[in-house]
């Protein structure tokens, strides 16, 4: 049956009327955008396509069919240009197209309409067919965005030579043993009956962290766990003792604080008096010291934990009193010496680290506050009594000792907020350490400054005497200091022999392999020419190291083809955003105009750290990618200091850098609808095999799911893949656990593929790293989560997890 002409009523008319206007304003946009951005040197696309739509618009409001085939021609031409811009990247070309798919959907709805009104048969069959097809392509999109996409997934290689796991042990250090793996030695759960996890028991401990604007409380611990006790401590510094079978409470320890900036507890050290300490078997090293805890005497197995108001405490492990003999009856205040170190200007934001017979600690000085600011020194204390044995200030590197009477250790030296690594075999500690107090600037920075700063530094932990240091980055300015502890493995060379080695990894995605004897890396590292800044009197260097022998994580050069958004309309935002800000790559230098850093001083990676796995080799890595863009704005002098407060800052207006010309505005590169503006993921998990030095696999690691667009939570789980901030566990079971993205999951991956195994919905979100043991009480591997909220999320909670098969 054929349509017969008939013409179209008024409201018809008036209907195709909104339509076309519709697609007049849609298409003026990208007019006027697309103007924009040719004039900032941009792509010519959206000039065209607005055009385009433009001409369609104008067709539907005079009754034309053609619309709909000038817009069609339009959206045939941009798939074209999207695959010869991004290739077959799902999300690049999901951004380019699909807004447009959508669109011509809808239109073919009205090709009737547009025939009977030109006075022709409606062909109601055609356009349905039109619609039908447009309606696959459509749907082919919407199931897409439920897939990971833009990432490798290859399976590794078999092991037939897999050697036996090391000893099932205690979670007795930070990051699992003192080679800082975080790697569980139990296969009781592993990959083939990880999907029968279930809750064992869960454990409210009564501090929920709050963190209004970013800047306050976090729950980010890794538990500790000695035989059948969990040791936890909280955002405000309680100490919890709990059954590592049952979850029930032994004892707590309260330390009050008024600090509200900044609060965390990220873990705690264990020392046991009644065990000879290990001594170092490495040609050369200083012996550990030998102590002792009187028989029968209270604190024979101690907890260490630095609060956040710079006190390092001593407690009994078995009943959570203070140690009477450390220090001050149980206290140290690590604030002496310092000077001026008000809270949050100075706080302790890692675990101790237990080093032989010395407890290691250094200290977050706030970033970005002012140019005399308390000093990074780093103090070893004697584990039983708590004096001080050596002091290591990177302003004074060859003195040992406190300061004399009415001197201070060095002011607003680089810092080290991050965890630290203890080599038994050296007796060596290794710290990765932070720069001086202003990062953006660094005109008054002294020759210790820029010898120390973002460096991985090796002491001996007995004396505290330097071994070695190697630096990441030269005259930092980005805030690119070295953010998490190193991981120590056997290196395998070309030629099979094997050295003691460490990796480590940065904010700039660079993951450097170095000798622990040496310092020397033992994998390719380039220098890469860099370009100089605009500021007046800086010391840019000529070039930076860049670990060209490791994969480089998330740290690609962006062109105006990584711009994303949801639709093309946010797309074509951060293009004129992106053109509109200096960008020289890794290392753009801030100025007095605007310019972007990526990925930015949150990483990349950070503090969570590494987890290897001894038994094959690999090593696996979690990022996250978010860009910042900084504005260094001058500022009259005498401006007073900020209050410490970290989080990104714009919503501030311009930040004070007190004592020096300028204040700094800085934020994430965030499209209008306040999504990442370069393309996905915003967050991976990387598989390395550490034999070959490439990488096995790579997926994207968490969904939007949880995180709220415009206050209106998304409940989608699009696994775009999501920044991340805790760290990762592997197993002997062929497991990798990870919990801390944005959406409320512990995950478990496979090691071997990268494929998600099993996942457990958590009442909030988690910012911990994940722990593995098996309770001597009943022969039961438990898999333990902290979870009080992830790091954008309101929804906080106090919740510790336990996990295991019925």
């Amino acid at each position: 049956m054929t349509d017969k002409p008939d013409g179209i009523s008024r409201s018809a008319r008036a209907v195709l009327g909104v339509l076309g206007l519709l697609f007049v304003l849609v298409g003026l946009v990208f007019v006027g955008g697309g103007g924009m951005l040719i004039a900032r040197g941009g792509s010519w696309y959206y000039l065209l396509m607005g055009l385009a739509v433009v001409w369609s618009g104008v067709e539907i409001v005079r009754g034309r069919s053609r619309a709909f085939w000038i817009y069609g021609l339009a959206v045939a031409a941009t798939a074209l240009w999207a695959l010869w811009e991004v290739g077959l990247d799902f999300w690049a070309l999901e951004a380019r197209i699909f807004i447009f798919t959508m669109a011509a959907m809808v239109l073919a709805l009205f090709i009737p309409l547009l025939r009977r009104a030109e006075g022709r048969p409606g062909g109601g069959r055609r356009a349905a067919g039109l619609f039908l097809a447009l309606l696959l392509v459509n749907l082919g999109w919407l199931w897409g965005m439920f897939v990971p996409h833009g990432l490798s997934g290859v399976e590794a290689a078999a092991r037939p030579d897999r050697p036996a796991a090391p000893a099932s042990e205690d979670w007795a250090d930070y990051a699992g043993n003192s080679l800082a793996q975080r790697f569980g030695a139990q296969d009781q759960i592993n990959a083939s009956n990880v999907r029968d996890l279930k809750v064992a028991w869960t454990f409210r401990t009564g501090d929920v962290p709050l963190s209004p604007g970013g800047g306050g409380a976090e729950d980010q611990q890794t538990p500790l766990q000695i035989g059948n006790t969990l040791f936890l401590c909280t955002p405000h510094n309680t100490v919890i003792s709990v059954n590592a079978a049952t979850g029930k409470e032994n004892w707590r320890h309260d330390f009050p604080t008024k600090t509200t900036t900044w609060v965390r507890c990220r873990g705690l050290a264990y020392f046991d008096a009644t065990r000879p300490p290990v001594q170092p078997t490495a040609p050369g090293s200083t012996p550990v010291t030998p102590v002792s805890v009187p028989a029968g005497g209270a604190c024979q197995r101690r907890l260490f934990m630095n609060t956040i108001d710079a006190v390092l405490v001593a407690l009994d492990a078995d009943t959570g009193k203070l140690c009477e003999d450390f220090g001050t009856r149980g206290q140290v205040d690590l604030k002496a010496g310092l000077g001026a170190a008000p809270s949050p200007l100075y706080e302790m934001t890692s675990a101790p680290t237990l080093a032989g017979t010395t407890v290691v600690v250094g200290g977050r000085v706030a970033d970005n506050v002012a140019l005399d600011m308390p000093g990074g020194v780093v103090r070893g204390f004697d584990v039983v009594s708590g004096a001080m044995k050596w002091a290591f200030d990177p302003g004074n590197p060859d003195d040992r000792q406190t300061p004399a009477e009415g001197r201070t250790f060095t002011r607003s030296t680089p810092n080290v907020w991050a965890p630290m690594t203890y080599d038994v075999a050296s007796n060596t500690v290794f710290m990765p350490v932070g720069s001086a107090a202003i990062d953006l600037w660094g005109v008054p920075r002294t020759r210790f400054d820029e010898e120390y700063g973002a460096t991985v530094l090796a002491l001996d932990a007995t004396t505290g005497n330097e071994k070695w240091r190697f630096q990441t980055v030269r005259h930092d300015l980005w805030d690119y200091d070295v953010p998490m502890q190193p991981t120590l493995f056997d290196f395998a060379r070309a030629d099979g022999a094997t050295v003691p080695a460490l990796v480590i990894g940065t904010k700039m995605g660079q993951l450097f392999v170095l000798d622990r004897l040496t310092g020397k890396p033992l994998t390719e590292v380039t220098e890469l020419p860099v370009k100089a800044g605009p500021i007046q009197g800086e010391r840019y260097p000529e070039t930076q190291p860049l670990s060209t022998g490791m994969p480089q994580i998330g740290a690609e050069v962006l062109r105006e083809s990584d711009m994303w958004g949801m639709t093309a309309l946010d797309q074509l935002a951060c293009r004129v955003i992106f053109r509109g800000m200096r960008y020289d790559g890794l290392f753009t230098s801030p100025g007095e105009d605007y310019s972007l850093s990526f990925p930015g001083s949150l990483g990349g990676m950070n503090w969570g750290g590494l987890s290897y796995d001894p038994t094959t080799s690999t090593l696996f890595a979690n990022d996250m990618r978010l860009g910042l863009w900084v504005h260094m704005v001058p500022q009259p002098a005498g401006a007073q200091a900020s209050d410490g407060n970290e989080s990104v800052n714009a919503g501030m207006g311009a930040v004070p850098l007190k004592g020096t010309p300028y204040s700094v505005v800085k934020n994430r590169f965030f499209s209008p609808l306040g999504i990442p503006c370069q393309k996905p993921p915003f967050g991976s998990l990387t598989a390395i095999d550490m034999k070959t030095q490439k990488i096995g696999w790579q997926v994207p690691l968490g969904t939007v799911e949880d995180t709220r667009l415009f206050g209106i939570r998304m409940s989608l789980p699009i696994p775009i893949g999501m920044p991340t901030i805790g760290g990762s566990l592997a197993t002997r079971g062929d497991l990798v656990f990870f919990a801390a993205t944005q959406d409320f999951y512990l995950r478990a991956f496979d090691r071997r593929t990268g494929k998600e195994l099993w996942k457990a919905r958590l009442p909030v979100g988690s910012q911990g790293t994940p722990i593995s043991y098996v309770s001597p009480e009943n022969g039961k591997q438990y898999i333990v989560i902290s979870a009080g909220g992830a790091r954008d999320s309101d929804q906080r909670g106090d919740y510790v997890i336990a996990y295991a098969l019925p």
